[in-house]
């Protein structure tokens, strides 16, 4: 009961790449390179098992940024004229490279990194992939010149990768889908389309996380505007509920979410976010324990797994260790609590 993960991703040590970025720039190349994002990701995966996680992930030590890690092992993309665009329904701008050609991968893209991850835990692996829609909204396109027929592109590859890592031993694939929430209407139609691509033929479990963005401050200001109360999920989580997708992860702790939506999601697992990222206070375990009560009134203790809100990437090493702390103790004091 109450198995805790994270979202996925978890900040760069310094002695790979910059601290407190979103997109840090790398400390070393090649085979050295190969060699720190191997430690990285076997202390963070040490750190995680420390912390009492049931569901452990590489947390993206070999990826700069969470979208373009994967589009890096992709034909079809000019990276060199990289042009501006604004993203996340014009939420702010990004300078993005430009999809030219017809898409196809290059070879795999994380075998390396999960089979490392694989080897090095007995613990339950989840892997993250970038969601289809999120791919579309993070990339300019010069050649499909529709927005859907793109996405079911990706969605082909991302379903390539998929089969792979659960071949690699990957027990949970779980795909970020932040652009949802920005999309809302188009994530309850074309939006599950394109991840039902993605999952084909998938046997592990199949995930979708959704959430309201890393604790930066473009992300930050979008929230000032939402109003108190942050409805976005409600515009698509039942179809979610009638999805193949099996399991939904979702902001709740600190946030605007009205958290009876969790009901919307019925059948479903539901990775509850009861650890802000967009804060550097620590939460305590008995604050963790009681967010998890709050979602018991709308989620069965069956179907509940504690999580994070979002990646921790951009935060501070300690801070991100405190917190994963508070998570796994937070989770083992609801199982006595309400076991």
């Amino acid at each position: 009961m109450f198995e805790c993960t994270l979202a996925g991703s978890l900040p760069k040590p310094f002695w790979l790449a910059e601290t407190n970025k979103l997109w840090p720039q790398w400390k070393a190349s090649g085979r050295e390179l190969e060699i720190a994002k191997r430690d990285a990701t076997l202390f963070w995966l040490k750190a995680q098992e420390d912390a009492g996680l049931d569901i452990v992930t590489d947390g993206e030590q070999s990826r700069q940024h969470f979208v373009h890690g994967f589009l890096e092992f992709v034909d079809g993309i000019d990276t060199e004229h990289k042009v501006k665009m604004g993203i996340r329904n014009n939420r702010y701008d990004a300078m993005v490279p430009k999809v030219i050609a017809p898409l196809k991968m290059k070879g795999r893209a994380h075998q390396a990194e999960a089979r490392i991850a694989r080897a090095h835990t007995r613990k339950k692996l989840k892997f993250t992939l970038p969601g289809p829609m999120t791919i579309v909204d993070t990339i300019a396109d010069d050649y499909y010149g529709d927005r859907v027929k793109m996405a079911m592109a990706f969605a082909e590859l991302l379903n390539q990768e998929a089969r792979a890592l659960e071949a690699d031993g990957v027990d949970v694939i779980q795909f970020d889908e932040p652009a949802f929430n920005a999309f809302t209407e188009e994530a309850a139609t074309w939006g599950i389309d394109a991840l039902h691509r993605a999952i084909e033929g998938l046997k592990c479990t199949t995930a979708v996380h959704i959430c309201y963005g890393y604790g930066i401050k473009a992300n930050l200001d979008w929230k000032r505007t939402l109003g108190e109360e942050w409805r976005q999920y409600e515009a698509f989580f039942p179809a979610l509920a009638g999805s193949r997708i099996q399991q939904v992860s979702l902001e709740c702790h600190h946030s605007h979410v009205p958290p009876d939506l969790m009901a919307l999601l019925k059948g479903k697992d539901v990775l509850v976010g009861v650890i802000d990222v967009a804060s550097d206070i620590v939460e305590t375990p008995e604050e963790v324990a009681a967010t998890i009560g709050t979602a018991l009134k709308f989620v069965p203790k069956e179907k509940l797994y504690p999580c994070t809100n979002c990646g921790l990437a951009p935060m501070d090493r300690e801070i991100a260790l405190q917190k994963l702390e508070a998570l796994g103790k937070g989770a083992a004091l609801a199982r006595k609590k309400y076991a």
